[in-house]
């Protein structure tokens, strides 16, 4: 069966292919071919491993390269060009492979492992445009870029490119070779990174992961629709106590993949795996389930659901009831009755919420802008609906995260309006509180009554694994530490494959610090600098961890690259942003940080 089509937003692709290839093979076929082969293997690998890349396919002696970041693509290319450079030192001018790049960020159609659509095309056309050895970039690039890198750009005008409908503003990029020396962690990242992965053992209850249903609509736009269903579901078998579920995250990193079921099972460390599609069409829908042992491979029963638009959430409830009695007999009727829940009666309310979930996955600033204005259109138009509320609400709790926020008073007020208005709807559903009690933590610095509704929500929900992340934050904030460990284990099991894992390992690696654990702290850091190389959280934790741990050159190094990224940084805006209520903590952070050699 075909993979459905999905539609992606705002993905970075890097482009490139060898200056005189042709002329190069004609001269010396092997030989070219060997060292291709080998410069691929030695300088473009380890940099799309790095920074989070996904290489999409080779055309003879060229890439095509897909990044979740510009600011990830962009120094992958730099670094590439680099080590190209250096490797081409010792070799003659007339035989040497030399590369040029173009980067693009914008919208792309996925099918199966392959893009397709403007993006990719604008891309490649930049890299035409290119010269022998360099990296242009477009508009878009330059825009996420600018200020966080350590590049400069000349600005190329607006390039009519081969069939490109309208021109392209394109820069040039330029950099320092001394300012992109290799990070200090990367040998000890590489090395983890290669260790064997060790099968999760199987929890003491039944578990149960629930992969991306496909999009058999025809349609790649219904796509928010098919995904937001799957996580409705999930959200429903979590909410039942007797069961362990997997988070949304590492579920989701199998979409648009073909699955073994049994090696899933064990990446993800459970017994039951749940995967399926929907079809909508007009006002019909139909949704296919099949439960299989992921043990065994067997199938233990497989169901249509059928009926229209209007019944969704009954269908919905359907799925999850055939589910939970097929893998969970000894559950009581009355627990399967308190996962079902029907949040609105109005389905074009719900469809704006599901586009918001999509866009918020989306982890720009424009997406987040975007599941902001889609939140409130749900909210407009069924004011009882609590989760816009607080789905809203964190949209400012991601732009405080990214650094995105624009007037602070302003925005601190909103999301504590967006908080409360959705706790005033709905105190049983854990995801209101959950996400009410983070935004009135982190935003609104009200960490005790944070702390308190992020008890609640993990209380009724055990297997909300963000909600653990967000709890243990602020117990941290708060001065706790053991049980902070505890919660961001248990996150870190429920989400074993979360992109965005990097997050809790950061917090990890704050908990040991604080603890005085050096060497574990700089262990959890390294964890978190291999998902995101550029995560300054993160590289923060590292530096202070190296300073305290007496290292003191490292740690030096280590500022260095986090200057690169952050060149504004002092102990005095760091301490600003730092929301722990103990000043024993926050000064043994500091130290650490002036040790690595942060100014003041």
């Amino acid at each position: 069966m075909p993979l459905a089509r999905e539609q992606r937003k705002l993905a970075a692709i890097v482009a490139a292919d060898v200056v005189g290839y042709s002329r190069l093979m004609g001269r010396d076929e092997s030989g070219t071919l060997a060292r291709l082969r080998k410069n691929r293997s030695e300088h473009l690998d380890p940099v799309v491993t790095k920074y989070g890349g996904r290489l999409v396919k080779l055309t003879g002696d060229g890439a095509l390269i897909e990044f979740a970041s510009a600011v990830d693509a962009l120094s992958a290319a730099i670094e590439f060009q680099q080590a190209m450079a250096e490797a081409n030192g010792d070799q003659p001018a007339d035989t040497a492979l030399v590369f040029r790049m173009g980067l693009h960020l914008g919208d792309l159609i996925v099918d199966g492992d392959d893009l397709y659509g403007d993006g990719v095309n604008i891309a490649a056309r930049l890299e035409a445009e290119a010269p022998a050895g360099g990296i242009v970039i477009s508009r878009t690039v330059h825009e996420a870029v600018t200020g966080r890198l350590k590049a400069m750009f000349e600005d190329l005008g607006n390039l009519a490119l081969k069939n490109i409908e309208r021109p392209v503003q394109a820069f040039s990029v330029k950099w320092e070779p001394s300012d992109w020396q290799p990070p200090v962690t990367s040998e000890v990242i590489v090395a983890s990174a290669a260790a064997p992965q060790v099968p999760l053992p199987l929890p003491d209850k039944p578990s149960i992961a629930v992969l991306p249903f496909q999009n058999m609509s025809g349609d790649p736009e219904q796509e928010y629709f098919a995904d937001g269903m799957v996580e409705d579901i999930i959200t429903a078998l979590s909410r039942t106590k007797s069961l362990f579920v997997i988070a949304r995250n590492s579920s989701f990193t199998y979409k648009g993949k073909a699955v073994d079921i049994k090696q899933a099972g064990r990446e993800l460390g459970v017994r039951y795996i749940l995967e399926g599609s929907v079809r909508r069409a007009g006002n019909r829908l139909r949704i296919t389930g099949q439960l299989i042992d992921a043990t065994t491979g067997s199938h233990i029963w497989a169901d249509r659901f059928e009926g229209g638009v209007e019944n969704l959430f009954d269908l919905q409830d359907q799925v999850t009831t055939r589910v939970v009695g097929a893998i969970a007999p000894e559950v009581e009727q009355a627990e399967i009755e308190r996962a079902r829940r029907k949040p609105t009666g109005d389905l074009q309310a719900y469809d704006y919420y599901l586009r918001g979930i999509a866009s918020l996955y989306g982890q720009s600033r424009e997406t987040t802008d975007e599941a902001l204005a889609l939140f409130q259109k749900a909210a407009q138009l069924d004011a009882a609906f609590a989760l816009p509320f607080a789905q809203a609400s964190l949209c400012y709790v991601q732009r405080k995260a990214y650094g995105w926020t624009v007037d602070r008073d302003r925005e601190k007020a909103e999301a504590e309006t967006l908080a409360r208005r959705a706790l005033e709807l709905n105190r049983k559903d854990p995801r209101v509180l959950a996400g009410a009690g983070y935004t009135l933590a982190y935003v609104c610095g009200r960490l005790e009554e944070g702390a308190d509704l992020l008890d609640q929500g993990v209380d009724l929900d055990p297997n909300y694994a963000i909600a653990w992340t967000w709890r243990a934050a602020t117990k941290m904030w708060l001065g706790a530490k053991k049980s902070v460990i505890e919660d961001y284990e248990r996150t870190l099991r429920l989400n074993p494959l979360d992109p965005y894992a990097f997050i809790a390992q950061n917090g990890m690696a704050r908990a040991h610090f604080l603890a005085g654990r050096y060497g574990d702290a700089l262990a959890w850091a390294e964890k978190s600098l291999h998902l995101r190389p550029h995560h300054l959280a993160t590289i923060l934790t590292y530096m202070a961890s190296l300073g305290m741990a007496g290292r003191i050159a490292e740690a030096r190094k280590a500022y260095e690259v986090y200057r690169q990224l952050d060149p504004t940084a002092r102990i005095s805006n760091i301490r600003e942003r730092a929301p722990n209520r103990s000043d024993e903590d926050i000064e043994k952070l500091m130290a650490g940080l002036r040790l690595a050699g942060l100014p003041e």
